[in-house]
């Protein structure tokens, strides 16, 4: 069973930081892009980084500047260090990874369950 499982979230006064991680466990052959996207009460998922498995990276520009996301093939996990963070940047946040399975062909996108994350004014 191919799984997707976070860690990190938790409560930090703004100005604060935290840093979520990403684990993948199952029958994976290989890693595509890695995301992180957030989910504030009331407001649609949106994409916070990505990164490619050539180590390419892409931030919203609400977060350039202060987040930095990171990967570590070897271990199939995502980092996300988020840095200086602000009441705007509550919200769930989500692991997603397009994986390549060992018992099937194509790229198949996966979710982690979430970790919430309070920035307090």
């Amino acid at each position: 069973q191919v799984r997707l499982v976070e860690s990190g979230g938790g409560y930090v006064q703004a100005g604060g930081s935290l840093r979520l991680s990403c684990a993948a466990s199952g029958s994976i052959s290989s890693i595509d892009v890695m995301s992180w996207y957030r989910q504030a009460p009331g407001q649609q998922r949106e994409l916070v980084a990505s990164i490619s498995s050539g180590g390419g990276t892409n931030y919203a520009n609400s977060v350039k500047g202060r987040f930095t996301i990171s990967r570590d093939d070897a271990k199939k996990t995502v980092g996300l260090a988020m840095n200086s963070l602000r009441p705007e940047d509550t919200a769930v946040y989500y692991c997603n990874a397009d994986l390549r399975l060992t018992s099937s062909r194509g790229i198949y996108r996966y979710w982690g369950q979430g970790t919430q994350v309070t920035v307090s004014s």
